[in-house]
């Protein structure tokens, strides 16, 4: 059983550690923080469930040196995930589940650490929570944006105090932010890649609105949601292990094109190349909608040994990490959403 260490002040040398590699020192094993706040029921927030995504321990950091003297305006409690894979500077340690995967209503939950997690959330359930906010990274260039699992008003308030940018999703299962919106206003903020204070910042603002936030509004805010710009991923797309892939090597069965990372949330045309592959190697992506079946036909063709877009689609989270792609995926697509139709 992974040990689930409590605490209910914030513990000696947690401020003054420089970066995640750190933290074993002062938190050894995945650990709950609890604060007292002036306002009861707490704001939860998730921190490094990706061991090399900093982002979110510089920015609770900050925010506790800022009311180190003084009391919260709200109760926080603070989960800080894979420690562990944080030490070695790895997303996860090999053999490892996804922190991210493991939450219930996922498949890995029979596992150690979806034990582990089973905890945290029962725990901070029964607390009340006010809301809950996953902090993350990405490796590719992308903006920053939050993504929620539920299209109803309180969810988009909470997505419009991150930004104005915003993505829908059901699938993958397992994640925080989906395990927690049946308990709470939920959403995972996507801060640029790590380490930098750009991100730290936007993330300890926007950790610091919710600490004040008193409510959320009992009416529509109509405005604040025509001025959200809402996509949904329609299709995860991963590269099977049957197939090499590079961004480099020619003789990969998959040739990955690098100049697809900047084309992160950008709209692009049907046709659009995503890769070469190999004659007579069969290789293709896998392309998952969000009842896990794989629609590569539906969202790619396949001609003069590209893989092409076969309809006008959006990429988000592509990569160069090829290591980060063999673990998760090479890139989610997504459509924009009309939210005057959808809005529950």
């Amino acid at each position: 059983m992974i040990p689930l260490i409590e605490m209910n002040e914030v513990p000696e040398g947690l401020l003054e550690i420089k970066e995640a590699k750190e933290l074993h020192r002062v938190m050894p094993h995945p650990t709950l923080l609890f604060l007292e706040g002036q306002k009861k029921a707490p704001l939860f927030v998730t921190v490094l469930l990706h061991g090399n995504e900093d982002t979110g321990l510089l920015a609770i950091q900050k925010i506790l040196r800022k009311y180190r003297e003084r009391k919260l305006p709200r109760s926080l409690i603070v989960f800080f995930g894979n420690v562990y894979a944080a030490k070695e500077g790895l997303r996860r340690l090999e053999g490892q589940p996804d922190y991210n995967r493991v939450w219930p209503g996922g498949e890995m939950t029979d596992t150690q650490e979806g034990r582990l997690i089973a905890r945290v959330v029962e725990k901070v359930a029964a607390r009340k929570p006010f809301a809950s906010i996953d902090i993350h990274n990405n490796t590719g260039k992308n903006p920053h944006y939050g993504c929620i699992n539920k299209l109803d008003h309180d969810f988009l308030y909470l997505a419009s105090l991150f930004g104005r940018l915003v993505v829908f999703f059901e699938t993958p299962t397992g994640v925080q932010s989906l395990a927690m919106a049946e308990y709470c206003p939920a959403i995972t903020v996507e801060c640029g890649k790590p380490h930098l204070q750009q991100g730290t910042d936007h993330a300890a603002e926007f950790v610091d609105s919710l600490l004040h936030l008193a409510a959320f509004p009992d009416h529509v805010v109509l405005q604040n949601e025509r001025e959200l710009d809402v996509c949904h991923t329609v299709s995860k797309v991963v590269i099977p292990e049957a197939y090499s892939f590079s961004y480099s090597d020619e003789n990969a069965d998959i040739l990955l094109f690098p100049k697809l990372e900047e084309d992160n949330f950008s709209m692009l045309e049907a046709g659009t190349p995503f890769a070469r592959v190999k004659e007579g190697s069969g290789a293709r992506f896998a392309a998952y909608d969000d009842h896990d079946v794989d629609r590569f036909d539906a969202f790619f063709m396949i001609e003069e040994n590209e893989i092409r877009l076969k309809k006008p689609l959006m990429p988000s989270m592509i990569t160069l990490d090829e290591r980060v792609i063999r673990q998760d995926c090479f890139c989610y697509l997504m459509e924009r959403i009309d939210l005057e139709k959808r809005i529950v």
